[in-house]
């Protein structure tokens, strides 16, 4: 049997429990827009049995069908069965990737993102050129494409690469002066060459509460976006690398301000290394003491409140899909935001529906991505919240380019940033006390 059809072949039973009772159709914010069946989990599995039949082949048509899914997990969630069709969906698309190759645009940016050395020379001539093809929109960390760019729609807006990457902008080590502890962070992709303001947020708010830091310089991808693409060898290579970086570190905890990246290391890293039980350990040992940022500071260090100044604003939040249905954090990101004085917290009416980023692909499939964006950008203007904050840098972007694409004009930051915010205001407040 070909090694593409085994890969559905393996999980031939888990497809079997998929009663094809339609209750994927209600959260599947694709569907929701496109209305057809392939663009819903149940007919994506159904295509996947009809493969495993001998009624379907692998695919062009397969391939798009896999792709056309945001990764949100709420399919997974509402299923009555239990079937995980997020995971069984991602194994469709490593079979796409055994019988077709990657997607040529795809192959050539990953091949980029493999060679550490290269990607950041690459991001970093992004972040120092990048002015002459993006234009920046006037009181936003946003961007806009002066020139047609390929696989870039012209309405799309960006955050601007930053012209010094995070980690160049510290030491690999940052001490405290009396250590609680000391903590390794995962600053991932996003955050080093793109949202540094974030980063700088994480080491400020770990810098108050006496925790010494370390930012491993050889660190790389987490390697998500090429495992949720179906490339499972390359993901490995990505994996490996990480989990030898971090061991060698030694730090009590490891922290991520992104809960896909979290996810990555506590979740994907174990589970890429089943036949492999020495990276296995490793990656468990890691795991464990993994944690993203805000579940770090309220669970791990209870972080100092007594220092905190006001924060004059109305919030609402938006919560990641990889933080509410991957590595279940959500009440963590509030309890930060309760802690804040003087902000005013609204819930939104549906704050863990995806906004629609998925990672690429909403820029492989901008205008479905559009739509579901806009539903969240709806819902965050119910609110009348001045601020929106969430833990992921990517929806971020996304929903900063839907708030410009629909004339609002809130600030969207990382929950991080606002307690940053307000550590600052409590240094305000000491310093005027006679």
């Amino acid at each position: 049997m070909k090694e593409d059809k085994k890969l559905l072949t393996d999980i031939e039973d888990a497809l079997a429990n998929c009663m094809k009772c339609g209750n994927c159709m209600e959260v599947c914010p694709i569907y929701k827009e496109i209305q057809t069946e392939a663009a819903v989990a149940r007919g994506k599995l159904s295509l996947m049995e009809a493969v495993i039949n001998g009624n379907a082949e692998i695919s062009a048509g397969f391939d798009q069908r896999m792709a056309m899914c945001v990764s949100c997990k709420a399919c997974a969630v509402k299923c009555p069965c239990g079937v995980k069709a997020d995971e069984l969906i991602l194994r469709g698309r490593q079979a796409a990737v055994k019988a077709r190759g990657l997607n040529p645009i795809k192959k050539q940016v990953f091949a980029l993102l493999a060679n550490r050395t290269l990607f950041d020379f690459a991001l970093r001539m992004a972040g120092l050129f990048g002015p002459l093809q993006m234009k920046k929109l006037p009181g936003r960390m946003a961007v806009v494409a002066r020139f047609p760019m390929p696989g870039l729609d012209r309405r799309r807006v960006l955050a601007p690469f930053a012209a010094t990457p995070l980690r160049s902008q510290f030491p690999e080590h940052i001490n405290a002066a009396k250590p609680r502890m000391k903590v390794a962070f995962f600053t991932g992709c996003t955050i080093n060459y793109v949202y540094t303001d974030i980063g700088q947020a994480v080491i400020n708010v770990l810098k108050a509460n006496n925790v010494a830091i370390t930012i491993p310089a050889k660190q790389h991808c987490c390697g998500t976006p090429v495992y949720m693409s179906g490339d499972v060898e390359l993901a490995k290579v990505f994996a490996k690398h990480n989990v030898e970086t971090f061991e060698r570190v030694n730090a009590d905890y490891i922290v991520a301000a992104c809960g896909s990246c979290a996810e990555a290391f506590k979740i994907e890293y174990p589970e890429l290394f089943h036949d492999e039980p020495d990276l296995q350990r490793q990656a468990r040992n890691l795991a464990a003491k993994t944690y993203e940022i805000s579940e770090f500071l309220v669970d791990v260090l209870r972080f100092r409140q007594d220092t905190l100044g006001p924060v004059p604003a109305t919030v609402t939040m938006h919560d990641p899909c990889h933080m509410a249905r991957g590595i279940e954090v959500t009440a963590q990101p509030r309890a930060i935001v309760a802690a804040i004085p003087g902000v005013k917290f609204v819930e939104m009416k549906e704050p863990a529906r995806c906004c629609g980023a998925g990672g690429s692909f909403s820029l492989a499939h901008y205008d479905v991505s559009r739509k579901i964006n806009d539903r969240k950008i709806a819902d965050i203007a119910s609110t009348a919240a001045d601020t929106v904050v969430t833990s992921c840098g990517s929806c971020r972007m996304h929903i900063v380019d839907g708030l410009v694409q629909n004339g609002r004009n809130q600030e969207c930051l990382h929950v991080v940033q606002l307690l940053d915010k307000a550590y600052e205001a409590g240094k305000c407040l000491q310093f005027k006390q006679p």
